[in-house]
C-alpha cells in the first residue's frame, strides 16, 4: 500500500469566497475514499485542487510522493490523474467509439490501446451495443458510463469521480456504483469520488470523509460511518 495522494492543510478561495478551510484528505494506493456533504461543501473543490483547474492559497498537494500543486492541469494529467467532471461531458456529434479514442490521445501503442478498449466495451456493454451512434443521443446513464470509459482509455492510476450519480435513472445509477467497485478490484485503479448520493458512496468505498462548508467534518472507514448516527440524520435521511 502506501500513499497515493496527499491533501494536506489546503486553504482555497474562490474570489473571496473561503471554499476549502484548511482541509486534509489522504488516499492509500489500490482505496476507493468517496467525499460526501451537501452541495458547497467544497467536495468538488478538493478535485479542482487536485487537478490544477483551481491553485490553492496554501498547503501542499502531493501525487505518489511528488508534489503537484502549482503544476499545469495537463503536467497532473500525464502523471496517471483522470477526471470525469460532473455533468457528463460527451462530445454529442461524435460516435462512442470516437468519444472513447478521445481518452487515449497521450498514449502510443495500438495494440495496448485496442486492449484497454476491449476491456471497457467489456465492461460496459450498452457502450459496445452503440458504439457507431452519436454520444448525444445516449440516455444520462450511458452518457456516464462513456466518460468515465473515456477516463479510464487514459489508464490512470488515480480516477476521480464528480457526481456520477447525479440526474441518472436509479437502476443504471447501480450499474455504475457496481462498475466503480469492479474498476478498483480487477483493474487497481484508486479511485476518489465525489458524490451527494451519500449512500451509494458509503456503499462503494472503503473511506470517506464528510465535508460542511469547507471542512472535513467526519471521517473513518466507510462501512462504519453508515451505521453512524451522525451520518445518517446529516447525510442519510434517517435509518437505512
Amino acid at each position: 500500500m502506501g500513499k497515493m495522494l496527499e491533501f494536506r492543510e489546503v486553504e482555497l478561495f474562490y474570489d473571496h469566497v473561503h471554499a476549502l478551510r484548511g482541509v486534509t484528505v489522504d488516499l492509500e494506493k489500490g482505496e476507493t475514499v468517496a467525499l460526501i456533504g451537501a452541495n458547497g461543501a467544497g467536495k468538488s473543490s478538493i478535485l479542482r485542487a487536485i487537478t490544477g483547474l483551481a491553485k490553492p492559497r496554501s498547503g501542499l498537494i502531493r501525487f505518489e510522493g511528488e508534489r503537484i500543486d502549482g503544476r499545469s492541469a495537463s503536467e497532473i494529467v500525464s502523471l496517471g490523474i483522470a477526471m470525469v467532471p460532473e455533468g457528463r461531458r460527451v462530445f454529442p456529434y461524435m460516435t462512442v467509439k470516437d468519444n472513447l479514442m478521445m481518452g487515449a490521445f497521450t498514449r502510443t501503442g495500438r495494440g495496448a490501446i485496442q486492449h484497454t478498449l476491449d476491456g471497457i466495451l467489456a465492461r460496459f456493454p450498452r457502450l459496445e451495443e452503440r458504439f457507431g451512434q452519436a454520444a448525444g443521443t445516449l440516455s444520462g446513464g450511458e452518457q456516464q458510463m462513456l466518460v468515465i470509459g473515456r477516463a479510464l482509455m487514459a489508464k490512470p492510476r488515480l480516477l476521480l469521480l464528480d457526481e456520477p450519480s447525479l440526474g441518472i435513472a436509479p437502476k443504471l445509477v447501480q450499474d455504475i456504483a457496481r462498475s466503480i467497485v469492479a474498476i478498483n478490484r480487477d483493474e487497481g485503479v484508486s479511485v476518489l469520488l465525489v458524490e451527494q448520493n451519500s449512500r451509494m458512496a458509503l456503499s462503494v468505498s472503503h473511506r470517506a470523509y464528510a465535508l460542511t462548508t469547507g471542512n472535513v467534518v467526519l471521517e473513518g472507514i466507510s462501512k462504519v460511518l453508515l451505521n453512524d448516527d451522525r451520518v445518517k440524520a446529516a447525510y442519510l435521511g434517517g435509518d437505512i
